[in-house]
C-alpha cells in the first residue's frame, strides 16, 4: 500500500500517478453514491402519494428536509472532519448516507421516510468539503482545477442518474427497490475506501518558542482565522456562492419556462431541462481543467477564468431570457448553461490554494455554506417572488445579475491572489 505523504507541490503526485487516481475514482464514485442517495426520492413521488396519502409540500419535505440538514451540518462536521481525519470521517458519512437510503425502502410510514431522510442529509453534510480537501492533497497543485471540477460536477451526474435510476427501479419492481437500489452500491465504496486511501497529515497553525508544532490538530478558536485571513479567498468565497445561484435557477425553473413560453407539453419541456443539467455537468467537469491549462507559469489566470465564465454565462443567459422564444433564445440558454457552473472547480483551488492545509475541509465547507445562503437557496425563490410580480421570463432575464456580480468579486479576488499565495507558502 501506498502511504500519503502530505500536501503535494506543483506537478507532484502525492504517493504515485495511479495512487492519485484511484482516490479519485473512489471519492467520484462516492459523490455519485451521495447525489443518487439524495434525488432519487423525486422518482418516487408518484408511487408514495397513493401509498400514504400525502399532501405535495409533504413530498416537498422529503427533499428540502435533506437540503435543510446539509446546511446546518456542513460547517460543524467539517470541523471534526479536519480535526478527526478526512478519510475516517468520509468512510462513516458514506456508511450513514447509504444505510439511510436503504432505510427509506423499507419506512412504513411517512414520518419515518422523513427521518432517514434527514439522516441522508447528515451522512453527507460533510462530504463535498472533506473529499474535495483529500483530492486537492492528492494531486499536483497545477491540476487542481481540474480536479476538483471533475469532482464537483459528480454530484450534476448523479443527480440525473438517481432520478433515471430511481424511476426505472421504481416502475418495473416497486418504489422501495428504487431506494435499495440506489443506496447499496455505495456501501462497497465505503469499504474499500480506507483500504486503498490514505489521509495527509495535518500540519499545525501555530508554532512553540522553539519553533516545534504545538498540536497537531488546529484548535476552533484558530480555525476560522486561517479560513478567512486570504483577501482573495473572502472575494471567492462571495463569488463561488453568487455564480452557483443560476445553475440552481436553472435546475428549478427551466422545465416551467419551456412549457409557458415555448409551449412544450411538461414530457419534453423535461427532456430538454435535462439536456441543460447535463450541459451544466460538462462545464463543470472540464470549466477546472481550462482554468489549469491557462494559469501555468500565470497563477493570477485561475481566477481570471472564472471571472470571464462567470461574464459569459451571464451576456449569454441574460440574451437568452431577452429574446422572444425562438431556436436564438434555445442555443443561447445552453450555452449560458455550459458556463453556468464552470467556475467550481477553479473557485475551490483558489480557495485551498490561499489557506493553511489544516483547515481546507473547513474552508471548502464554507464554500459550500456560502453557497447555499449567496446562490442556491436564495436564487429559485428570489425568481419565483419577481414572477409573482411581473412574469417569469422577466425574472429570468434579471437573473444574471447574480453572475455579473460574481465575474467582478472574481476580478477582485484576482488582484490579491498571487500575493496571499506566497503569504501561504512563506508562512509554512
Amino acid at each position: 500500500m501506498i502511504q500519503a505523504r502530505g500536501a503535494s507541490g506543483a506537478g507532484v503526485y502525492q504517493g504515485s500517478k495511479a495512487y492519485a487516481w484511484t482516490v479519485f475514482a473512489l471519492s467520484f464514485g462516492l459523490i455519485l453514491s451521495d447525489y443518487l442517495s439524495r434525488q432519487a426520492v423525486g422518482a418516487v413521488f408518484p408511487f408514495l402519494k397513493p401509498v400514504w396519502g400525502v399532501s405535495d409540500s409533504q413530498l416537498g419535505a422529503l427533499v428540502s428536509i435533506v437540503s435543510l440538514v446539509v446546511g446546518v451540518m456542513t460547517l460543524p462536521l467539517s470541523l471534526i472532519a479536519d480535526r478527526w481525519g478526512r478519510v475516517k470521517s468520509i468512510t462513516l458519512m458514506a456508511f450513514v448516507w447509504c444505510f439511510a437510503t436503504i432505510a427509506c425502502g423499507i419506512a412504513t410510514s411517512y414520518t419515518q421516510m422523513l427521518a432517514a431522510r434527514a439522516m441522508v442529509g447528515f451522512g453527507e453534510a460533510a462530504y463535498a468539503a472533506a473529499g474535495a480537501a483529500l483530492l486537492a492533497h492528492t494531486f499536483p497543485e497545477d491540476k487542481r482545477s481540474a480536479v476538483l471540477g471533475a469532482f464537483q460536477s459528480g454530484g450534476i451526474f448523479g443527480s440525473v442518474m438517481g432520478v433515471v435510476i430511481g424511476g426505472a427501479v421504481a416502475s418495473q419492481f416497486g418504489w422501495r427497490y428504487a431506494f435499495f437500489a440506489v443506496g447499496a452500491p455505495g456501501l462497497l465504496l465505503a469499504v474499500l475506501y480506507p483500504f486503498f486511501v490514505r489521509d495527509y497529515q495535518v500540519p499545525a497553525l501555530q508554532q512553540g518558542a522553539s519553533g516545534q508544532c504545538v498540536n497537531g490538530r488546529p484548535r476552533f478558536a484558530e480555525v476560522f482565522k486561517h479560513v478567512f485571513a486570504a483577501r482573495s479567498g473572502n472575494f471567492t468565497f462571495a463569488a463561488f456562492g453568487l455564480q452557483l445561484g443560476i445553475p440552481a435557477i436553472l435546475i428549478a425553473w427551466v422545465p416551467t419556462y419551456f412549457n409557458r413560453f415555448y409551449g412544450y407539453d411538461p414530457k419534453k419541456a423535461s427532456l430538454i431541462a435535462a439536456v441543460v443539467v447535463l450541459l451544466l455537468g460538462m462545464g463543470m467537469l472540464f470549466g477546472g481543467g481550462v482554468a489549469d491549462w491557462l494559469s501555468r507559469g500565470r497563477p493570477r489566470y485561475r481566477a481570471l477564468v472564472p471571472a470571464a465564465y462567470a461574464l459569459i454565462s451571464a451576456l449569454m443567459l441574460f440574451a437568452a431570457f431577452a429574446l422572444p422564444p425562438g431556436l436564438a433564445g434555445l442555443v443561447l440558454l445552453l450555452g449560458g448553461a455550459l458556463f453556468a457552473a464552470a467556475h467550481g472547480g477553479a473557485a475551490v483551488a483558489m480557495l485551498i490554494d490561499v489557506t493553511n492545509p489544516a483547515v481546507h475541509a473547513t474552508v471548502t465547507a464554507t464554500a459550500v455554506l456560502g453557497a447555499n445562503l449567496l446562490g442556491t437557496a436564495p436564487g429559485p425563490y428570489l425568481v419565483g417572488l419577481l414572477s409573482d410580480v411581473t412574469n417569469l421570463r422577466t425574472a429570468l432575464t434579471v437573473a444574471p445579475l447574480m453572475s455579473l456580480s460574481a465575474a467582478v468579486l472574481f476580478l477582485l479576488a484576482a488582484r490579491y491572489y498571487e500575493a496571499d499565495i506566497a503569504a501561504r507558502k512563506a508562512a509554512g
